[in-house]
């Protein structure tokens, strides 16, 4: 027993943490940033006011993470995020392809517990700031549950709170709504009608009991939802991320008006229950029971602070290049109206870019600071550009980016600003394109990497020559095509499987992008016609003469045709995919964006890919040998398809045992070895409510043994699911060869883009 007489003027326990960057934020973008600086070898605090780790995509809020993929909504193919949030969002897949939000919170603080150098506070709130010269000291964080005050000094800050909790403490220049649209040049700027600031949300989650429920509403429910404008979009099927409509605040002060914010989405949550179960327009809803309400609101915006430089809306429409570029974004410029839930306007306008775009450094760091790094929703970017890179994949990939800055900054004594240019700038690109990190458009020689310098040789890479016919065909109903990666020469003839029912005239084109290295075919290169006699089943033999100078993604389209039928082949290969040209309802409203005049905006085609197990190919043959894939992608190039294919694939089951040999002239010291695999960067792997049908993707391996100059395993990784492997050895190992055995597969084939060598 412990007894305590009356002692006024106690305070809470006190402890002081010191470390070489403290994180404020356990979002997706903080907790990436965490766990890349801890592996990196810095000794990091994670401070985080919520129970759990996640931020808007935790258990608390139920947002599905997505980022430049835009649930395949778009055209940025195999542009899924790389990195820590790649692994985790395929560990994710791997433990919970159903979409349980509280696996996912358990798979965030398994990864962040994993990291010894990493402290993780939860449930702790930074509520002080102590500078000195315009320099972040120390941070002072309460912990309620343990009634402990922390004291957490290091050299370095990031803050990823979302509201910029810990800049705005520092005095850091900050804005908060909109610009107009002659500061930036930006034509999708707002208007005082449509509104200054993005509310937020808060879910619900429904379950069918199997019995009747009755539901009697809160006194404090909205009475009557037809004062809302959608209403008719309510649906008793629907819960959890198909209500991200339910929005409001966006007139408010998002930080010091959120209880009020979170009361008013109450009120429409449990009217809009109450309107479901009781109003007698849904039978279907008499066992549903409301299982789970949010409480705390799903935020998109509040502060965004100042850097060196401000993203726009022109960086991301017309793609600018940055020599700073260490991430990238690709969610459309997603802009809702103030009013949210209430207005009489669409609940969202969604404009795309045709590609994705690059984030430069400056915009990570504060610019009157010096030693704060932004990560998250919160970096320098426009109102406007805020409206593409304030989710979540987005945030996490510029948190790594922060991450590997800070390692950088420790090891040399910096502040950020230093990294922005030079040979720091350049030291910084290297690491992040090590790890994972894809930056388009940026390829750089890695001179550490011994790979480089090695005799490559592999066990058989696989040729296409012919995609073989599964007996099934599909109508050509809409334009459709096949996206292929061509080397340089001239495109090869293709011959395509057909059937016709009616007589028709079958029209082919080859296209590509306007834009160098993105997968939008917008322009018509080439056009031939048939004229094919009703009951015709064969092939056409697609004879197109154009001639490349560089390596290209183009596409191979079939114009629709009544009574045309194309053959599909169930063959799944490595970047490579059949697109329709369709619309996505989730975000976009029709298959092509008309921009509004003046926007500044280009007009799109939307050509999409479908989703496993219902994705296809045409079967076709081609004249000569299509050989995409090539064992000198492994050591050069980017670690997804982009420009080329990028991989090296192996030959189909049934032939030799998948290996690759690296071999050098003497023996070399080995201190790790990374191997990116192809994990399928198309799918964006939506990380709650969901679901997905298979738990990895079709190009991994099952096992990986690696093999020294003598025969003996020095590492073997089984059921593999992520996209890389990274083996850090604890005592070096010397050897004048590597071999790496690809014991089984978990398709036909294999798919290796790049193997590292330190």
């Amino acid at each position: 027993m412990e007894y305590m007489s009356r002692e006024p003027g106690r305070e809470s326990n006190r402890r002081i943490i010191r470390s070489d960057l403290v994180i404020a934020g356990g979002g997706l973008a903080g907790t990436c940033a965490a766990i890349t600086a801890a592996r990196e070898g810095l000794d990091v605090v994670l401070v985080q006011d919520r129970p759990i780790l996640g931020g808007n995509s935790s258990s608390e809020v139920r947002l599905w993470a997505l980022g430049a993929t835009s649930h395949m909504g778009n055209n940025n193919r195999w542009a899924r995020e790389g990195g820590v949030v790649d692994e985790i969002m395929t560990e994710n897949l791997w433990r919970n392809p159903e979409g349980n939000p509280v696996v996912f919170d358990s798979i965030l603080l398994d990864m962040a517990w994993a990291e010894l150098k990493l402290t993780l506070l939860l449930d702790t709130v930074v509520h002080k700031v102590q500078l000195s010269n315009d320099r972040i000291d120390a941070l002072e964080a309460y912990c309620s549950p343990e009634s402990i005050t922390y004291r957490l000094e290091a050299p370095r800050f990031c803050d990823a709170t979302g509201d910029g909790v810990i800049a705005h403490l520092s005095g850091a220049s900050y804005r908060m709504g909109a610009e107009a649209a002659g500061d930036f040049g930006e034509a999708l700027a707002p208007d005082s009608d449509y509104g200054e600031l993005l509310g937020s949300t808060i879910y619900f989650y429904s379950k069918d009991t199997g019995k009747p429920v009755r539901y009697v509403a809160p006194d404090f429910a909205l009475k009557d939802v037809t004062c809302i404008p959608r209403y008719e979009r309510i649906k008793p099927t629907e819960h959890g991320c198909s209500f991200w409509w339910l929005e409001y605040g966006g007139r408010l002060d998002t930080i010091a008006d959120a209880a009020a914010i979170k009361r008013e989405l109450w009120k429409v949550v449990y009217g809009i229950w109450n309107h479901i179960k009781n109003s007698g327009r849904f039978p279907e809803a008499e066992n549903l029971t409301l299982e789970w309400v949010g409480s705390i609101p799903g935020k998109r915006e509040s502060r965004r602070f100042e850097g060196d430089y401000m993203l726009t809306q022109g960086d991301i429409v017309e793609q600018h290049s940055h020599e700073d570029a260490v991430s990238f974004g690709g969610w459309a410029i997603d802009l809702h109206p103030a009013d949210g839930v209430y207005s009489d306007k669409p609940s969202c306008n969604q404009y795309h870019s045709r590609g994705v775009y690059q984030i430069p450094f400056k915009s990570l760091y504060s610019r009157d600071v010096p030693n704060l790094f932004l990560a998250g929703r919160l970096i320098s970017v426009s109102h406007v550009a805020l409206g593409s890179t304030r989710v979540m994949m987005t945030g996490a990939h510029n948190g790594q980016a922060v991450a590997m800055a800070a390692l950088l900054c420790h090891e040399k004594g910096l502040d950020p600003r230093d990294l922005s240019s030079g040979p720091n700038l350049l030291h910084l690109q290297k690491k992040l394109l090590r790890s994972g990190q894809f930056i388009p458009h940026l390829e750089l020689d890695d001179s550490e990497d011994l790979a480089i310098d090695a005799e490559v040789e592999v066990s058989n890479t696989l040729v296409i020559d012919d995609l073989a016919a599964s007996g099934l065909f599909h109508e050509v109903t809409v334009p459709e095509g096949m996206l292929l990666p061509f080397p340089v020469g001239r495109v090869p003839l293709i011959n395509v499987r057909i059937k016709t029912e009616k007589a028709v005239h079958a029209v082919f084109q080859l296209r590509r992008s306007d834009f160098y290295g993105n997968f939008s075919p917008d322009i018509v290169i080439e056009e031939i016609s048939f004229d094919v006699a009703r009951g015709f089943s064969g092939s056409l033999p697609v004879t197109f003469v154009t001639v490349l100078d560089r390596p290209e993604y183009l596409t191979v389209v079939l114009q629709p045709s009544d009574g045309l039928f194309v053959s599909e082949s169930l063959n799944s290969l490595p970047g490579i995919l059949r697109l329709r040209h369709s619309a996505n309802e989730k975000v976009a409203r029709s298959a092509v964006q008309e921009p509004p005049p003046e926007s500044g905006l280009h007009r799109l085609e939307f050509w999409l890919p479908e989703r496993r197990p219902n994705a296809t190919l045409w079967s076709l043959f081609f004249q000569s040998p299509f050989e995409p894939y090539s064992a000198e992608f492994l050591t050069r190039g980017y670690e997804r398809p982009f420009i080329e294919a990028n991989s090296w694939v192996s030959g189909t089951a049934g032939e030799n045992v998948p290996e690759i040999r690296l071999s050098w002239k003497n023996i070399r010291t080995i201190n790790r070895l990374i191997i990116a695999m192809d994990g399928d960067f198309d799918h964006p792997m939506e990380s709650v409510q969901y679901g997905h049908p298979d738990r990895q993707s079709p190009y991994l391996p099952k096992t990986i043994s690696v093999l020294d100059d003598r025969g003996l395993e020095i590492a073997a990784a089984v059921d593999v699911h992520g996209s890389r492997w990274d083996i850090r050895f604890s005592d070096p190992i010397r050897t004048a060869s590597l071999l790496i055995r690809f014991t089984e597969s978990r398709g036909e084939v294999i798919g290796i883009y790049r193997v590292r060598v330190f």
